[in-house]
């Protein structure tokens, strides 16, 4: 039993400890110039859609949670966002390439048909992403058209 009580007593002075080391959640400066839904002038409910579903991990835009202070589960959170940063920001659209930009519609195309985003794991906690059938036809109606019409 003494073992039992050490482990836990060991176990919250290191998830207290681990409460010093915050996660950095500044995001980084939007220039309108280069962000996607001003860039293209999304229409009002694609735009809705992708702040809703996308923005969080694939903007400079991110609004964490109240979950997101708290480590281990901070640690997590700020390695998905800087994961969906890398694959595809919507901040800096307007920076990208031809060919990623492409590249990038194509993957978000297949994202959304095979319902692999927004994660599982996010909609849980975030009604507001959670897309319905009519939404992601939406979206890939609209990313499948800037492709056609090379208009990205």
């Amino acid at each position: 039993m003494k073992t039992a009580k050490k482990i836990i007593f060991w176990t919250l002075v290191g998830f207290v400890l681990i409460q010093f080391f915050p996660m950095d959640r500044v995001n980084k400066p939007v220039d309108s110039k280069v962000n996607f839904v001003q860039v293209k002038n999304t229409p009002e409910k694609v735009r809705t859609l992708l702040k809703n579903a996308c923005y969080d991990c694939h903007s400079n835009e991110t609004v964490y949670p109240k979950y997101a202070y708290v480590a281990p589960i901070s640690w997590s959170v700020k390695s998905h966002v800087n994961d969906g940063r890398q694959r595809l920001n919507f901040s800096v659209w307007g920076t990208y390439n031809k060919e990623l930009k492409e590249n990038m519609l194509d993957r978000s195309m297949e994202a959304l048909k095979h319902k692999t985003m927004p994660l599982p794991g996010y909609i849980v906690y975030h009604d507001e992403a959670k897309l319905t059938e009519a939404e992601r036809t939406l979206l890939i109606q609209y990313f499948d058209e800037m492709l056609k019409s090379k208009t990205y």
